[in-house]
């Protein structure tokens, strides 16, 4: 019995000491990805057989043999960065693909707008679509706050003959209004807006900025005012774009509405709508009176069109004109128009007469048409013979006379 007890002493004392050397061994330092690979493969030890643990392969990975594996999967994507990253062109070879700006020409033709807060806008959107025309150059000399009203903050009539003086622009595009809806101090007076003497003043003021303008014989387009969240905004809109369209035709101006740009089928005032390329954008701010891009762009889109018809081929230099010195050589005659003459399709001597059908009565006959003899006497004319419908019998043809000699 004694000899029992110190054998299971004896083990005990040698599972103690394994134990220990194994946590020696542990806190020696950490196990590597390659050791802890080899340790998979090795057989039971006696501590095992004794402790019942099962093996390696079968067993969680403990967690100091994890982190080397985490590590050593994070290297290979580091190393192949760098060897990319030498390998790799510049920094700057991505913008070869970029479409370069267009350079403007010397000579090019100045389009100079002038006005408030909507002229600056529309400047941007104007710079937009002439941006791959080299022949205009876009110049927006927009006061954000300024307007035809209040001369004391920024006397327009002062500054425009030196802007035109300066720059001389081929065309001069006004938009300027918006703030104009307050009081208006005169030399006698000061008058309220809506009155009859504010109206008077301010269309005396409008028709001199406009001069200023055509009486350099420049060509003026006068944009008119964009409806407004507010009611009382966009009803004063609409009586002073009619205002800038008189006094602006009066003196030879275009004036270019764009009313419908900003408003629904019912003309109700809108924030969102469609942009140049009919997709539905935000055209308004939250305020309900200043431009999103997509709205500026918008502006531009009515005025572009006046601006490049006045300009001319300069303002759109890749387009072609379609004439005899452009037509491609199809084998066709130097000068068709001496081969074949040109055919109008509404020429009324085209069916052989000058006339329209029923402009003189019909001529009087008098045997009825097969078609009367149908209608109203139920007679059908007989079908030509050898038809299929001619059911008449041949006619016989008498025996030839025989002569007996």
């Amino acid at each position: 019995m004694t000899k029992k007890i110190d054998r299971t002493r004896k083990l005990r004392w040698l599972m103690l000491a394994l134990t220990a050397a194994s946590l020696c061994l542990g806190v020696a330092g950490p196990v590597h990805v390659a050791e802890a690979q080899e340790q998979r493969y090795q057989r039971r030890s006696i501590l095992d057989f004794f402790l019942g643990r099962r093996y390696l392969d079968d067993s969680p990975q403990p967690p100091d043999v994890q982190q080397p594996r985490r590590q050593q999967h994070k290297r290979p994507p580091a190393q192949k960065a760098i060897v990319n990253t030498r390998t790799a062109p510049p920094a700057r070879a991505p913008m070869q693909d970029e479409e370069p700006a267009v350079q403007k020409l010397a000579d090019a033709r100045k389009i100079l707008i002038v006005g408030d807060f909507l002229a600056s806008g529309l400047g941007d959107g104007l710079t937009a679509a002439f941006e791959t025309s080299p022949g205009v150059v876009v110049e927006t000399r927009g006061n954000v706050s300024s307007g035809l009203v209040r001369d004391d903050y920024y006397d327009w009539p002062e500054q425009l003959p030196k802007m035109i003086d300066e720059m001389k622009p081929a065309m001069v595009v006004v938009m300027i209004g918006a703030n104009d809806r307050q009081q208006m101090v005169t030399d006698t007076a000061k008058e309220k807006f809506h009155t009859d003497g504010w109206f008077a003043e301010y269309r005396r003021r409008v028709l001199a900025f406009g001069k200023e303008v055509t009486d350099r014989k420049i060509p003026l387009l006068w944009v008119g005012l964009p409806a407004f969240e507010s009611d009382s905004m966009t009803a004063d809109a609409v009586q002073m774009n009619q205002l800038y369209r008189n006094q602006v035709e009066s003196i030879g101006g275009e004036f270019v509405d764009i009313w419908d740009a900003f408003v629904d089928e019912n003309g109700n005032f809108i924030v969102t709508g469609s942009d140049v390329n009919g997709q539905q954008v935000r055209l308004r701010t939250s305020d309900g009176i200043n431009l999103t891009q997509a709205g500026r762009r918008k502006i531009a889109f009515y005025v572009e069109k006046p601006a490049r018809r006045i300009l001319g081929t300069q303002a759109s230099p890749d387009l072609v004109r379609l004439d005899s010195s452009n037509l491609p050589g199809l084998g066709l005659p130097a000068n068709p128009v001496e081969h074949t003459v040109p055919i109008s399709l509404s020429d009324p001597n085209l069916d052989g007469g000058a006339e329209l059908l029923g402009a003189r009565p019909p001529p009087v006959t008098l045997a009825k048409s097969p078609r009367d003899l149908l209608v109203e006497q139920g007679e059908m004319t007989p079908a030509p013979s050898g038809r299929v419908d001619d059911y008449r019998l041949p006619a016989t043809k008498a025996p030839a006379e025989v002569s007996v000699k």
